[in-house]
Order: C-alpha cells, then structure tokens, then sequence
C-alpha cells in the first residue's frame, strides 16, 4: 500500500528520491528489513501467549527419547513468520500483480491449513491432529486453483505449460494437459517435505532460507528482460514481483530462527512448515523451476525420500520375513543422524552447509549449459 502511495506522490509531486520506490531492489530490501523487525516484536509476544495458555509441543512417542524433554516447547509459532511476511508485502509489493496474489493467497491458505492440524492437536488434543485425507484435500485444492489460473490467465499465455530444463541450453519441457496435475503434485510434495524436515531446531527454517536466497535471484532475472536474456531462460514479466514477497520471507524467517535455534524457544508447528513448503513449490512453479525442486531442495528430497525408504523396506521385509526391518536407524534421515551421536547443533550445520552448495549448484545450472 505504502507502494502505491510513493508511486503516486512521485507522480503527482515528484519530490526529490521518491523515484527510489519505483525500483525493485529497493523496496525488497525495504520489505526485509520490515519483515525482519516485525519477526523481533511479535515473536516474544506471541511465544508468551502461547506458554500462557499452555500450546505447546507434545511428547512425541515415535520420536527420539532424548527428544522428550522438547516436550511443552510452544509450537504454532509459524503464525510470526506468516504475520512477519503478509504486512511488509501488503506495504511494500504490487498487491495487484498475479505474481504477489497467487504467492501470497496460497502461503496463507496452507498455513490456516496447518494452524487447524495444530490446533486439532495441541489444543483440542486429538493424537493425529486434522485427519491426513482432509491435509491432502487443502493442499490439493490450493494446487488445483494455482494450476488452474496459471494455466488460463493471459499473464502466463506465451509459457503456461513450460518449465526450464536444468544445464540444458535453451531447452524447455512442456507438461502440457499434464500442468495442472504436475503443480497439484509438486505443491503437495514440498509442502510435506519441508514438514518432514521440521523436527530438529532450526533445521526446516534455517534450510528454507538458504533456498529462499536462491529463489530470490532466480525471481528477480526471470522478470528482467535483459539478465534472462543473457542466461537464456524464460523472460516472465511481472515475475520480478515476488522478489518482494521472498525478501520479506527471508526476513521473516531470519527473524523466526532468532528464536528457533538450538535451544528452541518456540516451534513453527504445521502452521508455519506446511506454508513454507508450500511457499517454495509455489514459487519454483510461477517461475518455471519445477524441475530444480530436487536440486535446490535437496535437503527436503532427502528427508522425504529417507522416509519412503524406511517405509516401503519395513512392508516389504515384514511380507518377506515376518519382521519388519529398517534401513535407517529413525526416519527422517535427520534422526539416523542423531541416533548414531551426532548433536543436533552438528547436524542442522551440516545440513545448512549442503544446502548452501546444492543452491550454488542451482545457479550455477545456468551457466553450465
């Protein structure tokens, strides 16, 4: 709002620097910095009102013993992140751009679907929380919608079913009458990856950033003719955009870590993984990244894959043998690690360490072409 606002003051009076807010970076970094100081004041505030009225962490009895102690951590903290991201890109973004509309409609969807799980479960104490069948059913519709409309608006008519390939020059995958569903998919998949991936502290966030960083500069050059151009991606107008959106998730998200990392103070509870998952499916799908999804979100396909691993084994192994058998020590992967010793500070480093090279590797994808 305050965007429109500068836009027509500069209009109607130009005053001196007021131009500045027409500029892209600028009013990213404006809306990370906003995020970030938001994230500060509101996130004592709401870990007191949830340690007020007792919404914390429950015992996990599939998880880690040493985990028990985690036990009344105050969860659905995603509600900082998520509050900490929507007021700077009201502020400071194009609200009118279906770039900034799909991202933040669809974040904010998945998140009130992961806020009535967590509720459901901390609240009204069901064990399972909000019944997975009905989990999937939000996270389908929202794919559903955002297929949907990429699909028929005009906005995306020159390249609504494309996708660029990795480290292949000027080749580009066309999904076709496959599109919807390809979306419906990857929006389902990184949103339960990232979920997956929350179980140790500062683990999701931390990672989410680090991808995030790369998104950001992958966003800013598709809405630029000449940098995509230059690097012979798809050239998306408007696509620039959700730079503003992803700087203030950063922000956000740096903001959330102050108080998530080892020790926790508060937990983002589905409310915010499932969001930020879908944040990221979300994103890679109105650039045409889909296909750097594994890539980039390495970390969160190895959670998910460790988990399918451990599953379709133990079925299979308990037909064959009688007994069910793993391959990893605890799934996912994250707590294989901690069972053979290794601290939970050591491992979210490591992982943030690989995330940080598989980001420099999809960047780097472009290039090596």
């Amino acid at each position: 709002m305050l965007y429109y606002l500068f836009e027509w003051l500069n209009k109607m009076y130009s005053p001196p620097g007021f131009d500045i807010f027409r500029f892209l970076t600028f009013r990213s970094a404006l809306a990370a910095i906003t995020a970030l100081f938001l994230s500060f004041y509101l996130g004592p505030r709401i870990i007191r009102i949830l340690q007020k009225y007792h919404i914390g962490e429950a015992k996990k009895a599939d998880g880690p013993k040493f985990h028990w102690s985690k036990a009344g951590t105050p969860t659905m903290g995603g509600v900082i992140i998520i509050l900490s991201v929507t007021l700077p890109v009201l502020l400071w973004g194009d609200i009118k751009s279906i770039y900034i509309i799909l991202i933040l409609s669809g974040t904010i969807w998945l998140s009130a679907v992961g806020f009535l799980d967590d509720y459901l479960k901390v609240i009204k104490k069901l064990p399972n929380g909000l019944i997975g069948r009905y989990k999937l059913l939000g996270q389908f519709l929202i794919g559903f919608v955002i297929g949907l409309v990429i699909y028929i608006s005009p906005e995306f008519s020159n390249f609504n079913t494309l996708t660029t390939v990795p480290f292949l020059k000027n080749v580009n995958l066309d999904f076709s009458y496959l599109y919807i569903p390809a979306v419906i998919f990857i929006i389902m998949a990184t949103s339960n990856a990232v979920n997956l991936t929350d179980g140790l502290d500062g683990l999701a966030i931390g990672n989410i950033t680090i991808v995030m960083l790369a998104l950001a500069i992958l966003s800013y050059i598709s809405g630029n003719a000449i940098f995509s151009k230059y690097i012979n991606i798809i050239h998306q107008p408007g696509a620039g955009e959700l730079t503003v959106f992803i700087s203030a998730l950063i922000g956000a998200s740096l903001g959330f870590l102050w108080y998530n990392s080892y020790p926790a103070q508060v937990f983002m509870g589905d409310t915010g993984s499932l969001a930020l998952g879908g944040a990221f499916g979300i994103i890679s799908v109105l650039i045409k990244k889909e296909l750097l999804i594994p890539i980039l979100g390495g970390i969160f396909f190895l959670e998910t894959i460790s988990v399918l691993i451990q599953r379709l084994y133990f079925k299979y192994t308990k037909k064959k043998y009688g007994e069910g058998r793993r391959v990893f020590r605890m799934a996912p992967i994250h707590h294989h690690f901690e069972m053979v010793g290794w601290p939970e500070p050591k491992i979210v480093i490591r992982f943030y360490i690989i995330g940080i090279i598989l980001a420099i590797i999809s960047l780097a994808s472009f290039k090596i072409r």
